[in-house]
């Protein structure tokens, strides 16, 4: 199933203008999440909006917006007053300007958006758009507005189609300065910095970030599996620190000579990486680790005192009790 746009509008550059759709590029519905449960009955919490003071709770219709103005002083804003001073950019991303890419700030950068043309009309006004960008090696400024808030976007062509990237403004970022002042200029010598270097060319190697494995991730399922099958849980040993580096030239040698060591091993385990994932066959849609859970048992078929339907997030709307699993036998 296709994901929902989060925002639909038109693009416009200077008179071209062309119906568009704003979808997320990015994704964390699969990821493994957990529900709040009541230890006692096993039961999923839920949370109510309760007046601060009086404690009762208060329903939808009589929650507005208030902005703090001193303790327990609010101005009240309703949401016709917000709509009177909706912006352009509510319903239109205006391209303001072209900029090099390698002037935006990485602190600058939010979130990837996929910006792609709304039905049937409007492509050539969008394919126009999109190679002029390209043909200038620029990124398109726009403004664009989500959650009722306005917001910088970065356009760039992505294949057929647009990138957008939300920006921050300048208030957003925090200086450095505050941050860096403490830090030690220190002399490092020539032999250091060669060592340190040796270790970097070990290490590099292009980004491929379909090798990428998220080991917490992987952990939690293997671990969510175990309870759901009644097998007994045993604690890892604590990982070794490194400890104080007492010696800085010593500490890079041994460092190299372990590289030097790993890397047979390394490259053999990234080309099997390589090989399995050319030979698996591509889906309409990318698994993500929640496939690697296994299927709820049926009836007596677990031990676990409490395992839930599938691992949730609590923004769900349907409040799903968790499935009782009965002992075994």
């Amino acid at each position: 199933m296709a994901p929902r746009a989060n925002w639909k509008g038109f693009l416009r550059l200077s008179l071209v203008t062309c119906p568009v759709a704003l979808y997320p590029a990015t994704s964390d519905t699969e990821k493994v999440s957990f529900n709040q449960i009541n230890r006692k009955t096993g039961h999923r919490i839920k949370y109510l909006k309760v007046d601060a003071e009086t404690g009762d709770e208060v329903t939808s219709e009589d929650i507005v917006k208030g902005y703090k103005v001193d303790t327990d002083t609010y101005i009240e804003v309703t949401k016709d007053e917000l709509d009177d001073i909706a912006l352009d950019s509510t319903h239109t991303i205006e391209i303001d300007e072209f900029v090099p890419k390698a002037d935006i700030d990485n602190r600058y950068l939010i979130r990837p958006y996929y910006l792609v043309p709304d039905g049937k009309v409007g492509h050539d006004a969008y394919a126009v758009i999109r190679e002029t960008i390209r043909s200038m090696d620029k990124v398109a400024i726009g403004r664009v507005v989500l959650t009722n808030r306005e917001h910088i976007i970065a356009l760039e062509p992505l294949e057929s189609g647009l990138m957008g990237t939300l920006l921050r403004y300048p208030y957003e970022v925090r200086s450095e300065k505050e941050y860096f002042d403490d830090i030690q200029d220190v002399k490092l010598t020539k032999d250091m910095l060669d060592l340190a270097k040796h270790i970097v060319e070990k290490k590099s190697g292009a980004f491929e970030p379909e090798l990428f494995e998220d080991h917490y991730e992987t952990a939690l399922i293997d671990l969510i599996n175990k309870k759901r099958s009644g097998m007994p849980i045993t604690a890892k040993a604590a990982p070794k620190t490194g400890g104080n580096v007492i010696n800085l030239m010593d500490a890079l040698k041994k460092s190299l000579a372990s590289e030097k060591e790993a890397a047979p091993a390394a490259k053999v385990a990234k080309e099997t990486a390589k090989e399995t994932a050319k030979g698996k066959r591509p889906k309409k849609r990318v698994e993500g680790q929640r496939e690697m859970l296994l299927p709820i048992a049926g009836k007596g078929g677990g031990t676990a005192k409490t395992a839930t339907r599938e691992a949730t997030k609590d923004t769900s709307k349907k409040a799903d009790k968790p499935v009782r699993a009965k002992k075994a036998g």
